[in-house]
């Protein structure tokens, strides 16, 4: 029997590498990703490994759960972001929603 597969949403911190295609002078990334897994371990594990075929240096990954875990916390999701969260478990996907990149602050 198959378990159930649930969306959870990440924020992943990146550093550099050669390849990532992230703006000259970034220092890394901060990635609002929506990734299917049976478990949130799961779903961390599958955006690491597509992070890293992008060429993408994974360093940090924060987990704030499933959308229903989400609403009980009394978070507002809006239909933007319900969208994303449905195609990620139509495609059993990772969906990268925002990318931005970080600098040091003494430059």
């Amino acid at each position: 029997m198959a378990r159930e597969h649930h969306v959870y949403t990440l924020l992943v911190q990146t550093g550099r590498s050669p390849d990532d295609g992230l703006p000259d002078g970034a220092t890394g990334a901060a990635l609002l990703c929506y990734a299917c897994g049976v478990d949130e371990a799961e779903a961390v594990r599958e955006t690491v490994a597509v992070l890293k075929q992008a060429d993408l240096s994974p360093l940090d990954v924060t987990g704030y759960g499933t959308l229903q875990e989400r609403l009980d916390d009394g978070e507002e999701i809006d239909t933007e972001e319900r969208a994303l969260m449905d195609r990620a478990a139509a495609e059993n996907a990772v969906i990268v929603a925002q990318a931005t990149p970080l600098y040091d602050e003494d430059d």
